[in-house]
This record gives C-alpha cells, structure tokens and sequence, in this order.
C-alpha cells in the first residue's frame, strides 16, 4: 500500500462548505496521513525538519487548499519556501522527494467556464498551476494533474457529498500499489476520472 500525505491549508476551515465535507472521507481510507497545517502552526512557525521527515515517509503528497487569489492560502506558501529547499529537495544533492508523487487538490468558488481563456478569470487551471508544476519538476516529483472542484459557492449539499465520495474513490486507488498513476498523467483534472466536474 502507497502511503499518502495530505498537506491541507485552509485558514479558514470552520466557514468551509466543500472542505468540511471532503475532510470528512479521508479517515476512511487506510494509509492516508492527513497533516492540518493551519491547526499545526497557527503562528507560522514551521517545524522544517519534522515536515521533511513527514514527506520522507510518504509517497504521495496531496495538497489541499481553497484556490485563493490565484495561488496557495499563505501559510502552504510558506511552507513550501521553508521546507523545499535546495539541497534536500532539489539542486545538486537535493533528491530527498525524488520519484514521490504531487497532486493539488482544489476548490473554486467559481464554475469551471470562468478558468478559460474566454472565461472571467482569462486563464485555464493548467495555466495557473504551471509554477507548482514546475516546482514539482524541480524537486523531482512526478506530478499528477489536479483534482479541481469548480463551483463550489452555489454548489447543493448533495453534490458535495458526491465530490467527498469520489474524492475517497481517488484515495483509494492511489494507494492501492498496483494502481499505476501514470495512467492519469494526460488528463486536465482528476474530477474527470473519478466523477463528473
């Protein structure tokens, strides 16, 4: 069985709809570690060595957040400028993460139409997600397409509850070590493979 980490952020988790719902899956799911950044570090002070022995032991990292302004919450922000750094996770002998899978798990509060290039927001999520991508590619993860839940301000109850059971689904089967994740590389977004977006 893969083991994965789920680095959630979301500062404001108790106002969450989607969040709250999709959270609520995960214990069900063995293998899965789910690491709460903002109840971890309320005042940011991030225990760098603790969170790189945490991603030494897993193989798959997700990142969970609300997609705000554009990017990550702060606090994942930082995270990632502290505990990525060159010479354990990238440069000359930084390939700490090497081989080790990343996935961004988002939600939107936008529909899917208004991330295109026609669309309010004027850029596709590939588009935006590009400098994670690639922070991904430089500390030599393999990196999946996102699961992105579009929507998710008018988004009913039930339909939640549908997101949070194939997100499970998702979990599920990239813990399973004879699932290959390769298999998912082509796709835009995950939501497409395990429900409808």
């Amino acid at each position: 069985m893969r083991k994965i980490l789920i680095l959630f952020a979301h500062p404001a988790f108790e106002k969450s709809r989607i969040n709250r719902i999709l959270v609520n899956e995960i214990e069900a799911v063995k293998g899965v570690t789910f690491h709460d950044l903002y109840e971890w570090y309320p005042e940011m002070d991030i225990d760098v060595k603790a969170e790189q022995e945490l991603l030494i032991e897993h193989d798959i990292v997700l990142f969970q957040y609300p997609f705000f302004l554009f990017g990550v919450p702060a606090l994942l922000k930082e995270w990632m400028d502290l505990v990525l750094v060159y010479g354990w996770a990238f440069g000359s002998n930084g390939n700490a993460l090497k081989g080790k899978w990343a996935c961004h798990v988002i939600t939107t509060g936008g529909n899917k139409a208004s991330y295109s290039k026609e669309g309010y927001n004027r850029f596709t999520m590939k588009e935006l997600l590009v400098p994670l991508e690639q922070t991904a590619c430089l500390c030599g993860m393999r990196y999946l397409p996102p699961y992105v839940i579009h929507g998710t301000n008018v988004m009913k109850p039930e339909r939640m509850q549908e997101h949070a059971e194939h997100y499970r689904e998702m979990l599920r089967l990239l813990a399973d070590q004879t699932f290959d994740p390769d298999s998912l590389t082509g796709l835009e977004n995950l939501v497409d493979q395990f429900g409808k977006g």
